[in-house]
């Protein structure tokens, strides 16, 4: 019999060899348990008293001679539900504390095109409003127009607002941004930084650099969120909107 099972229910290799002992025996004396199962006389005691605090055996007196049985094999899946029953009373806890655990800084290094496109795709996830400054010319030309109109296309269909201050290299293309709904786009002076493009969303900032081989840092953290969010709204008040 494979009797792992039996210690992963928190039953120690003593207590294991008497139980099976009284389980084969019925009712047994101390003396027949030790003979049966090997074990000295003191762990044999021992396991006695740990295994009827289980609920595990009984015991008898006939006469002056004390006479041991274990219970129906059926009593082990009390010993399974009990456990059950005590985890249940921590998990909220537990969640507490992972739920806590969520809201630590997490940051994610995004490399090439392929994985810009797919972090600007997460900022649209668990958001209503996306703000962003710093965006160049750079970031079609590297991403694509295609990817930009379907990016677009699906912000607004999941009803996503977005303000933006573009950098003066993307004059053009804001006058056909703000023809979108849920959409806001202004220019910044000539000399702001034109390959950088920081992005606000949720409880995510993403820092995009434009290069030839661009590569972005994710950070989530609310904290950096609300400082994120009052340095854009200096720069979204001293923009200019092209209408």
């Amino acid at each position: 019999m494979d009797t792992k099972i039996l210690e992963e229910i928190g039953l120690t290799q003593s207590e294991i060899k008497v139980f099976l002992a009284l389980n084969k025996l019925g009712s047994a004396r101390a003396v027949d348990i030790i003979e049966k199962s090997g074990l000295q006389s003191p762990v044999v005691h021992r396991a006695f008293h740990s295994l009827a605090e289980k609920g595990l055996i009984t015991s008898m007196e006939i006469g002056k001679i004390k006479e041991y049985q274990a219970v129906k094999p059926e009593r082990l899946l009390n010993i399974v539900e009990e456990r059950k029953e005590k985890l249940l009373k921590i998990i909220p806890e537990l969640k507490q504390q992972s739920e806590f655990a969520k809201h630590k800084p997490e940051a994610r290094i995004y490399k090439g095109v392929k994985a810009i496109r797919e972090l600007w795709n997460y900022m649209l996830e668990d958001t209503k409003e996306i703000f962003g400054y710093g965006g160049a010319q750079k970031s079609v030309e590297l991403l694509g127009e295609f990817f930009w109109d379907g990016f677009h296309k699906k912000r607004t269909s999941k009803k996503i607002s977005i303000k933006m201050v573009f950098h003066q290299s993307l004059k053009s293309r804001v006058k056909e941004l703000n023809k979108l709904k849920l959409t806001e786009v202004k220019l910044t002076r000539n000399d702001f930084e034109e390959l950088v493009e920081t992005v606000i969303s949720g409880n995510k900032v993403a820092i995009i650099i434009y290069s030839d081989s661009p590569y972005g840092f994710l950070l989530e953290e609310q904290k950096a969120v609300k400082s994120y969010s009052k340095f854009f709204e200096l720069i979204w008040n001293q923009a200019t909107m092209i209408k």
